[in-house]
């Protein structure tokens, strides 16, 4: 049984991006070099209701490229993938090329 994750209010979804170990050419990278806290959306809520009752949206979309905070999130297990739920404001920011 499939099982998918839809976040409440202004949760984000997102799957951690693991960055690679070697280069094409087959060269080892240090740890320190790889490290960049990112992930990919998987997932976000509707948004957080104003005080005035207006609905303020998420300000990511699924697909986007995330940069993480390197401490919190929830730890969420659906199958054998990992994923990280945050609050929206928990982000740092989008990335992009």
């Amino acid at each position: 049984m499939a099982k998918r994750l839809i976040p409440l209010l202004n949760r984000v979804l997102v799957e951690k991006i693991v960055p690679p170990s070697k280069t094409h050419a087959g060269i080892l990278l240090p740890e320190k070099a790889t490290k960049l806290n990112s992930g990919k959306v998987v997932a976000v809520g509707a948004g957080i209701r104003g005080k005035e009752g207006n609905l303020i949206p998420v300000s990511v979309n699924e697909g986007d490229t995330v940069l993480l905070p390197d401490y919190g999130g929830t730890q969420v297990k659906l199958g054998d993938k990992e994923y990280l739920l945050y609050r929206d404001e928990d982000i740092l920011g989008t990335l992009h090329e």
